[in-house]
């Protein structure tokens, strides 16, 4: 041996924020939307003292899956993206959420894994399903993980939403294959029909991120030309507003909201 030590890998710099600010950087992102959907999620993801098991299907650098843990839940997070898992395990221990655990996985491809079927109590899969073409195979296979009483809290975009930026206008193929949006959202309807054929029963339907998120959010994407960081910075100081403000002025206003929102419950053992 000649006595080297290899150097520690450093933090990347989100790491970094949230080894200095703790599980509430991780909802700080560049989709401004997030912290939307996790107030959403939280409001029905009571705390548990029982290790509940719950699976974040799509579940990005890991967010949710943190979020879930330090609510007591036995927390999975699954994603296609090696390095997202790998960023989300750092981040998981650096916020103390011993008991979230990620793995790599395709969700296109959830029912190959057996030892996930009737396993949690709640499945969470949040703005994946519009990146998904055959969006039936992946709710009934989200019916398979859960336990007979298990929930599903599920987000996506709304089909009716104004167009935050041009992209968001598409275009929305089928056949896409860079991981962008196959179709441009969902409404009511179509998630009440999807749940049913999976087996589910839904329990409500309601929507998040209204027009100041989706005002800032413009803010953001439009500074960032000039560089990422000026549009962060920028919009740190707005982001207060929404969880106070939102609902009231987007309903007042009869803005359409960005994303849709599923709460459904499997009804028996045999989905």
């Amino acid at each position: 041996m000649n006595g080297s030590v290899a150097a520690p890998r450093q933090l990347d710099w989100r790491s970094a924020v949230v080894k200095l600010f703790g599980s509430r950087a991780t909802l700080i992102t560049w989709d401004t939307l997030v912290l939307d959907r996790w107030l959403w999620v939280s409001k029905r993801l009571p705390r548990t003292g029982s290790g509940q098991a719950l699976a974040d299907v799509g579940c990005g650098s890991g967010a949710f899956t943190i979020g879930a843990a330090l609510r007591g839940y036995q927390a999975l997070g699954l994603t296609f993206d090696a390095r997202d898992q790998r960023a989300a395990a750092e981040r998981a221990a650096l916020c103390g959420a011993g008991s979230a655990s990620f793995d790599a996985l395709d969700v296109r491809y959830l029912d190959s894994r057996p030892d996930l079927k009737g396993r949690f109590e709640v499945v969470l899969c949040t703005e994946t399903i519009e990146h998904i073409a055959d969006d039936q195979k992946l709710i009934t296979d989200l019916a398979a993980c859960l336990k007979p009483g298990g929930r599903l809290l599920l987000t996506t975009p709304y089909e009716h939403y104004r167009a935050i930026t041009p992209s968001d206008n598409g275009p929305f193929m089928l056949d896409r294959t860079d991981g962008w949006h196959v179709r441009r959202g969902y409404t009511e309807a179509r998630l009440r029909e999807l749940s049913q054929t999976a087996g589910l029963s839904v329990d409500a339907v309601s929507y998040c991120s209204g027009i100041l998120s989706q005002k800032i959010t413009f803010i953001l994407r439009t500074l960032a030309r000039i560089h990422p960081l000026v549009g962060r910075i920028a919009i740190l100081p707005l982001r207060v507003f929404p969880p106070l403000f939102d609902r009231g002025i987007t309903n007042w206003l009869r803005w359409p909201y960005y994303s849709i929102c599923l709460e459904a419950r499997k009804v028996s053992a045999d989905t």
